[in-house]
């Protein structure tokens, strides 16, 4: 560690660099494994040997990443990409510049003594579901399958689902929002058998969206000093990311280090750990375009009332992977 401090002071000494530069990065929700790599890249010194500050701040109910954003409260910011092309269309040009998650991990899981069994089976339910930009999916799902939203007699009640999985529990809900890595298991944790739930998988019914970006603001992206931030950044945390993948317990120790309100636990961090290598696994950080139409198509395919009006223009880039990667 002394050695590489040392060739770091001779490399700034020499480029005429003393200070290293500042990246603040909004995370999407509370210190958890879903963002180990960021949290390794930062422990781990990747950050420091691209010469980077880097400043991780955590979200939560009432953080919405998208207003950070373009309140300028950070460079950078983790965002599931239906809520960034919503914003978009919105008038707030965010941009994708990396994809380190390839799979989605979002799902709905049901009580089969609910009667849910099949898709067939919500219109006269209540369905637990996310907003601040995390009903998108949702709401695209149910369009493409023609089952209205309003609480009608041939729809479903939607609940404004908090951050947990109390309405599954209580009977509230039939079903609730879950991910593969975290709330899934709190409802198996709760009581729950796997036998005694019907889980739909996004991924599986055809609303394939991408989770869990990065996203900067376009405008920033004319900076050659920006640019240049950004490609250190998405280098030192891809970095972050494969370690995280290769040393899964490791990389949910770290991430145990950084909650300071020590809600988290060993147990759940390192099984959420293992469930979110399998959705980084097959990503080097660089968005794949046919995941990104497939994502579009999905927000576009909603009838008379789709998340997004028109495909949209310049929303994503390989300008910071190609020089980031290569």
């Amino acid at each position: 560690m002394k050695i590489k401090a040392t060739l770091a002071a001779l490399s700034l000494t020499a480029t005429g660099a003393w200070a290293a530069d500042d990246v603040t990065l909004q995370l999407k929700w509370v210190t958890q494994a879903q963002f180990a790599g960021y949290y390794v890249a930062l422990e781990k010194g990747f950050y420091d040997e691209e010469d980077l500050n880097v400043t991780i701040k955590p979200g939560g109910p009432d953080i919405a990443p998208t207003q950070v954003l373009a309140g300028g409260g950070a460079d950078v910011t983790v965002e599931w990409m239906p809520a960034a092309l919503a914003a978009r269309e919105k008038g707030l040009p965010m941009v994708n510049i990396a994809q380190p998650f390839k799979s989605s991990g979002m799902m709905l899981t049901c009580r089969k003594d609910a009667g849910v069994e099949t898709t067939a089976d919500f219109p006269g339910k209540t369905l637990g579901v996310w907003f601040f930009g995390n009903e998108f999916p949702f709401l695209s799902w149910m369009s493409q399958l023609e089952i209205p939203t309003d609480g009608s007699d041939n729809g479903v009640e939607v609940l404004k689902q908090g951050f947990n999985v109390d309405p599954i529990l209580n009977g509230q809900a039939a079903c609730v929002s879950t991910m593969t890595y975290n709330e899934y298991w709190q409802v198996i944790d709760a009581g729950l058998t796997p036998e005694e739930l019907t889980v739909f998988k996004y991924e599986d019914n055809g609303v394939a969206t991408l989770e869990d970006g990065l996203y900067v603001l376009e405008e920033n992206l004319t900076d050659p000093a920006f640019e240049d931030k950004m490609v250190r950044f998405v280098r030192a945390s891809m970095k972050g990311w494969k370690y995280a993948e290769e040393n899964p317990d490791e990389a949910a120790m770290i991430v145990l280090e950084y909650d300071e309100t020590g809600a988290q636990t060993e147990k759940h961090q390192k099984r959420m750990m293992g469930e979110v290598a399998k959705l980084t696994a097959g990503s080097n950080g660089a968005l794949e375009p046919a995941d990104y139409e497939r994502t579009v198509e999905s927000l576009l395919a909603g009838g008379s009332d789709p998340v997004i009006t028109a495909a949209p223009e310049g929303a994503w880039t390989h300008q910071i992977t190609d020089k980031a990667l290569n």
